[in-house]
């Protein structure tokens, strides 16, 4: 029996070497089905006063653009809605006000007429007043001057009508502070 044991621990390295690689094979082929992290951003909207719209609005950066996943409830039933990036993370405003104006880059402020970048387009709500979906932006990014990163999400009361970009869209529905 002694002997038993002494082959035992003479054999014990190499087993451990031997799971040592297997292990390491199997972990580095995780690596490579999983890839590099994905830039993210998340945020949680909630309803401003008298609404009851909320859900959630996911910001993945992608090759080309920022893929923006929305999954929101609490709409009115079969009604469009402009979904909007905004200059500043606040949505402490009862109406969503302290968000500030559509997000547009230094040099896009100056232009009238023409699309602010923040304007991610319209939405649609259900019979059941529910919106999913996703849009692909490809204006803004998740870092650099056109970040949405430390922004808020709203979304309005109207659509947006491209054809006339500097028109309001009435007030907000629900707020959300972006973040990573």
């Amino acid at each position: 029996m002694r002997e038993t044991s002494g082959w035992r621990r003479a054999r014990r390295p190499s087993v451990v070497i031997a799971s040592l690689v297997l292990a390491s094979t199997a972990l580095g082929g995780c690596a490579a089905f999983f890839g590099p992290h994905e830039k993210r951003a998340d945020a949680q909207v909630l309803p401003t006063v008298g609404n009851a719209a909320r859900g959630t609005v996911t910001f993945i950066e992608r090759a080309d653009g920022v893929q923006v996943t929305y999954n929101l409830v609490g709409l009115p039933p079969n009604s469009d809605h402009a979904l909007q990036v905004h200059e500043r993370g606040d949505c402490n405003a009862a109406d969503g006000s302290s968000a500030g104006a559509v997000f547009a880059p230094a040099a896009d402020r100056l232009k009238t007429g023409v699309r602010r970048a923040g304007d991610l387009g319209n939405i649609h709500a259900d019979a059941t007043g529910v919106a999913a979906g996703f849009v692909v932006a490809t204006e803004v990014s998740l870092d650099g001057v056109r970040s949405v990163i430390g922004r808020s999400v709203l979304v309005a009361r109207e659509p947006s009508d491209p054809a006339f970009p500097d028109r309001g869209v009435g007030t907000a529905l629900a707020c959300g502070a972006i973040r990573q």
